[in-house]
Formats: structure tokens, sequence, C-alpha cells
């Protein structure tokens, strides 16, 4: 016998065409162990108010149409239990929000041309000299087609996009689900405009040096398309093709680097030396301090050295595939 139990969804509403504020609407639901989060939704919709709008479509988490939020957590809201989202948050109360409130058109409907104008951006598809009449297939090996990794699981629904803390702070920054998107096609050996994307998604203020690295993308990606591991394939290949210039973004990836090899252990304020020089750090002296005060930082005569630095230093040395000649 299924486990049903009662809980409270605080939904958000708003009609851009009538509405100057959005406002939360309460909605007490019975809901059973194995409803998803868009069995909620319907239930919303059929039982308590039809001018309740969402977009869903295949119901099976390959569309990526009903992407939205549940207490600030983007999720495919046919992929997602509601026990077991109520239990993650340790609450009988949901909250269901669209992918990006300031963005709504309609309750959980968010016009995405934000997104689709930066996916378009990264030329999405392949481009190539082809044989309109091939007398015989244009096979890849399976080590080429390994490159391109799980790149191609991608569906486009957005959840990472609007997952970024990137994308909020910074709306020039194209976002984990292009630059997941521009390495599928740099890492195709039958593609021919890797450099033209390269060229792209190498721009400072809102191409690859604007990722944070905080893994956000990769937890909220349904389909394990892991757009950090992309992000870093085309950190890779632009120092590979000698397209990384000598700025404090791509400073700070090398010095990042820098630091652990010299010992072992992070050291921030080397980071931060290494990057913007010694003058340049006089700028980030308040955080420096506030820093040292909570422990984050200590100062370069105290850092001492990890007890396994020279393994360390070996892994760093096999790992390196690639070299930054501007410094």
């Amino acid at each position: 016998m299924s486990t049903t139990r009662t809980l409270r969804f605080r939904v958000f509403r708003f009609n851009a065409e009538t509405d100057y504020l959005p406002a939360y609407k309460i909605y007490d639901l019975e809901v059973d162990e194995h409803e998803l989060m868009l069995d909620v939704l319907d239930k919303i919709k059929w039982t308590k108010d039809g001018s309740f709008s969402y977009r869903r479509s295949c119901r099976h988490g390959i569309c990526g149409s009903c992407a939205i939020k549940v207490n600030g957590k983007s999720i495919i809201a046919c992929k997602d239990n509601v026990f077991e989202l109520a239990d993650l948050f340790e609450t009988d109360e949901l909250i269901i929000e669209p992918s990006r409130t300031e963005r709504a058109v309609k309750d959980l409907i968010v016009d995405k041309k934000d997104f689709w104008s930066k996916y378009d951006a990264v030329k999405p598809y392949l481009v190539a000299e082809i044989d309109e009449h091939p007398v015989k297939e244009n096979l890849v090996t399976p080590e080429d087609a390994e490159l391109i990794n799980e790149a191609d699981q991608c569906i486009q629904c957005g959840v990472c996009y609007y997952a970024c803390p990137a994308v909020e702070v910074n709306p020039d920054f194209i976002g984990p689900a292009a630059l997941a998107k521009a390495a599928r096609f740099t890492t195709d050996v039958r593609d021919d405009a890797k450099l033209d994307r390269l060229e792209i998604v190498n721009e400072l203020g809102k191409g690859i040096w604007d990722c944070v690295k905080c893994y956000e993308c990769a937890t909220a990606c349904p389909k394990g398309v892991d757009p950090i591991g992309k992000i870093t394939t085309l950190h890779n290949q632009t120092f590979e093709e000698d397209m990384a210039e000598d700025n404090v973004a791509t400073r700070h990836a090398v010095g990042f680097k820098h630091a652990i090899a010299r010992h072992g252990l992070l050291d921030e304020t080397e980071i931060v030396r290494y990057s913007e020089g010694t003058f340049g750090m006089v700028k980030h002296i308040g955080v420096g301090l506030d820093m040292m005060r909570a422990g984050k930082v200590v100062m370069p005569w105290n850092m001492h050295n990890s007890k396994n630095l020279d393994e360390v230093k070996k892994l760093i040395k096999s790992s390196s595939t690639t070299t930054f000649k501007g410094k």
C-alpha cells in the first residue's frame, strides 16, 4: 500500500499582462510517495485552479520543458520525487517557482530568450565541408567519439543555466549550457569551426573565464552532462591552441596550479599575488584581513608544505597536458 502525506505548496503566481507584482498562493495537497513534482503541478491545475500555467510535454525527462525551481533548487518536474524533495529540505512545505522569477511570463512559464540567444551564439551545430553525394560513411573512431563524451545528452532544458550564480550576477555570461554545447563541437574531429568557437568563448566578461567553478551546473544537470567539465575542456583547448591571453583570468587559472605545486596545498594569498601582482593585492586587503580572522588564509611565512608534496608534484606533472606561454 502506498504511503501518502499532506504537503503544503507555496506557488509563484504571476501574469505579466495583468499583474504588477507576483504573489504566492498556498495549496495543501495529499501526495502519494510515488508522485513527481509534475504530478503536483497537474493536481493544482486540475483540482485547484485551471488558470495555473506551466510547461510540460514528454513526461520522460527528454524534452526539458518542465524545468522549475523547488525551494531554490533547479529541477526537472517530471524527474524529481515529491517525498524526496520534502525529505531533502526537511519540511512539509515546498516553494514552487519558475526557473528565473524576473523572467516569468505566466506563473511558472519563463521567457527563455536570453538562454536561446546565448546558445545560438556558440554555433551549436556541425560546421564542415561535406560531400553532397558520398560513396562511403564518414567514420569516426571510438577514441574520437569518446572525446565528445556525454555532451550529446544535453536536452537544452536550461536547468544548469538558471542554477548558475554567475549568470544571475552577470547577464552577459554565456552560461554552462551553451559552453557545454560549444565543447561538444570543439572536440568533434569532423568540425571545422573549433577556433571560431574558442574565440567566442574566450572573451572576458562573457566566456569561460567568468565561470566561478561553483559546480552548481553539474549538480543541477538532470542528464549528467557535467557542464563544468566541458568548460574545463574549453580552458585546456584555449591553451593548446595558444589562444589564452595574458590577463587576470588566465593567470588565476595558472596561479592555482602554481600554488598547489609549490606547497601541495592551496595558498589563497599566492594565487592573488600571482594573478594580479604585488601592487594589485592592495585592493584586496580588506577581504584578506577578514579571511585571516576567519582562518581562511595564513601569512606567507606561516604557510607550510603538505607532507605529500612530492606525490602532489608528480600528479601535477603527469596530468598537465598544456602550458601557458604568457607566464
